[in-house]
């Protein structure tokens, strides 16, 4: 990386948890992801989800098809785990390259898991396979036990749920997404197991007050949770430490305005249009930047055993201001748009090549 303050050249980096959508929307935030990142772990929780073979390839054609012409991009489809899924399948997915992980996701945590696990004991044949064949696992870390604060959901979910899945499979490759507490940070840093964990821009950047700052503020609204200043500040340290069970993913989960500003608003943020640029900002101000391209580039391929990436991309020092809001595609049936992270803001980096 060039030591400059005005221009930083890295290598190309990967974005390590992103949701695509289908349809209309998939063509609308695709290129926000492609045009910077080589590649990135796809999120399996469409409707319905993907859990077979030939559903992974059908939903990488259409995101290869909405890709504009030029763009070099590698999609990393990933598996639904639940109970109906069959450990053949998943074995025969990821030995032919078809499925890179597979995904956990808590009966009802978060956006189309319906078809979640409710009891992790019964998907055991699924993780034992796991485990055997080296296929790393991604964990949405939340209880959703109505007796749990929305706000401990996490770190509960570790003590109830993680640390006795990682004593049964220890040789299981796991990440553990998008963490929101300092209690997530303390055990994924200090864990023997096999554990890793991807940190977010908007989790760096906003705590739980922006949810409600002169009102409700569904645009903040996410899940999980951002957590109180105490934990957005220990994500901070964490994703600059230069510490390689951190790496970048950014959960940017884009839903269309109205879905937002519903009466039962959905949960997610649209970031990766300046993703890149929100990490910077973040690097810079705790006085890493020399560490971003470990953080954004090294960190996570390493980790899922694949190689670096070998082109450069380029990020000058020149402010921007971030948009109010996108429209979505134009042949979308819905009239709609998407409001981005750091809507309206300024942000002091600009992405310039790759």
């Amino acid at each position: 990386m060039n030591p400059s303050l005005e221009r930083l050249v890295l290598r190309q980096p990967d974005d390590w948890h992103v949701h695509l959508r289908d349809g209309a929307m998939l063509e609308s935030v695709v290129e926000s992801t492609a045009r910077v990142f080589r590649r990135a772990i796809v999120m399996p929780n469409l409707q319905p989800p993907i859990m077979s073979i030939g559903g992974a390839l059908d939903y990488k054609k259409r995101i290869l098809e909405a890709l504009p012409f030029g763009i070099e991009f590698t999609p990393l489809m990933t598996a639904f785990l639940s109970e109906s899924l069959s450990p053949d399948v998943l074995e025969q997915g990821f030995e032919e390259g078809v499925f890179t992980a597979a995904k956990l996701y808590p009966f009802n945590a978060t956006t189309n898991s319906d078809c979640g696990v409710s009891d992790l004991r019964s998907i055991d044949s699924l993780l034992e396979t796991m485990e055997r064949i080296d296929m790393p696992l991604l964990i949405h870390g939340e209880v959703i036990d109505s007796d749990v604060d929305v706000f401990d959901r996490e770190s509960v979910f570790i003590d109830r749920h993680l640390i006795p899945l990682l004593s049964r499979y220890e040789g299981l490759r796991v990440v553990l997404e998008h963490i929101t507490t300092e209690q997530a940070v303390e055990f994924v840093e200090t864990s023997s197991f096999r554990l890793a964990a991807t940190i977010t821009p908007h989790h760096l950047h906003i705590n739980r007050n922006a949810m409600f700052s002169g009102g409700l503020r569904s645009d903040f609204y996410c899940l999980p949770l951002a957590k109180r200043e105490h934990h957005r500040l220990a994500l901070r340290r964490a994703a600059t430490s230069g510490k390689p069970c951190f790496f970048l993913g950014t959960d940017s989960a884009p839903h269309p305005r109205a879905a937002k500003e519903s009466s039962c608003g959905c949960a997610g943020i649209f970031n990766a249009a300046y993703a890149l640029e929100s990490y910077a900002e973040v690097f810079e101000q705790e006085g890493k930047l020399s560490r971003l391209e470990a953080f954004a580039s090294e960190y996570g391929p390493s980790f899922y055993g694949l190689p670096l990436n070998s082109n450069k991309i380029t990020l000058t020092k020149k402010p921007q201001l971030v948009p109010e809001a996108f429209q979505l595609a134009k042949d979308s049936s819905v009239c709609d748009s998407l409001v981005p992270f750091h809507a309206g803001e300024i942000l002091n980096w600009r992405f310039v090549s790759n």
